[in-house]
């Protein structure tokens, strides 16, 4: 699936945001100037003894709360997929993309509620070298995914010192 072609055919207002190639949703968000709570972050999580692949969309400033996305599905253990497994659910897309519609590749989404802050979000689309801007509602009416708090902040030094 191309994401732009698929926003296209639903009608969707977008914006392409074309960059240098970035290989984080942090490094996309500094590429960008735009603030990481506000780039979303996918990741493709194992579920259910790994018989089940979710796409966990996030604010690139955070991370995944394993206990609490895992009360959240309510299927065991939750653990990231690797990249080949990335590679193998999503082939249209760059080594490592995975776009946040995971509707689109038979898998379930959830997004955490903090990007639902602010009216706009901004992801990676197919390729490293390709961002889109829309309008997080319109997101969410695209994907209808579970929206509820799943992340956490990541420690400093500082916390992990005690």
């Amino acid at each position: 699936m191309n994401v732009a072609t698929f926003l296209k055919e639903q009608a969707c207002r977008f914006e392409r945001m074309p960059h240098h190639p970035t290989y984080s949703a942090q490094r996309l968000a500094q590429a960008l100037h735009v603030p990481g709570r506000e780039v979303a972050k996918t990741v493709l999580l194992r579920a259910n003894g790994g018989h089940q692949f979710v796409v966990a969309v996030l604010p690139a400033s955070k991370n995944i709360d394993f206990v609490q996305t895992s009360k959240l599905l309510g299927k065991g253990p939750v653990q990231l997929a690797t990249e080949l497994e990335i590679a193998a659910h999503c082939p249209d897309c760059d080594f490592g993309v995975l776009p946040p519609f995971g509707s689109r590749y038979g898998m379930k989404t959830i997004v955490d509620s903090t990007l639902s802050d602010d009216d706009e979000i901004v992801f990676e689309a197919n390729t490293h070298e390709e961002a889109i801007r829309m309008k997080f509602d319109d997101f969410c009416q695209l994907e209808d995914p579970l929206v509820a708090p799943f992340a956490d902040s990541p420690c400093t030094l500082g916390e992990l010192r005690g």
